[in-house]
């Protein structure tokens, strides 16, 4: 099975936010991925640039992906334009939220 963007998203809603307990992809952090002969470019965000479990979640984006099959080094790349807001957010994540 080839390597696709779609499975490594699917792989990432295992890594949740351990602040929200919501995974990385609903609270819409992830923002592009690209994949090059078994590379894994990552774009993603944090709710803020002062998000104190950032490294946490990076680490586990990272973590996370190399455990796919056919994964040969993986990039995360911490952009904030455009800026995180809940609108983001899908719909089940903005309901567990209350928002």
């Amino acid at each position: 099975m080839a390597l696709t963007k779609e499975i490594v998203m699917k792989k990432l809603k295992e890594v949740k936010d351990p602040e929200m307990y919501i995974d990385v992809v609903d609270l819409g952090l992830i923002y592009d991925i690209k994949i090059d002969k078994g590379m894994v470019v990552v774009d993603m965000t944090l709710t803020s640039p002062a998000c104190p479990v950032g490294p946490l979640i990076i680490d586990a984006v990272e973590e996370t992906i190399k455990k796919i099959k056919g994964v040969k080094g993986v990039k995360v790349n911490i952009v904030w334009e455009p800026a995180w807001s809940s609108d983001k957010m899908s719909e089940e994540a903005k309901m567990e939220l209350g928002i």
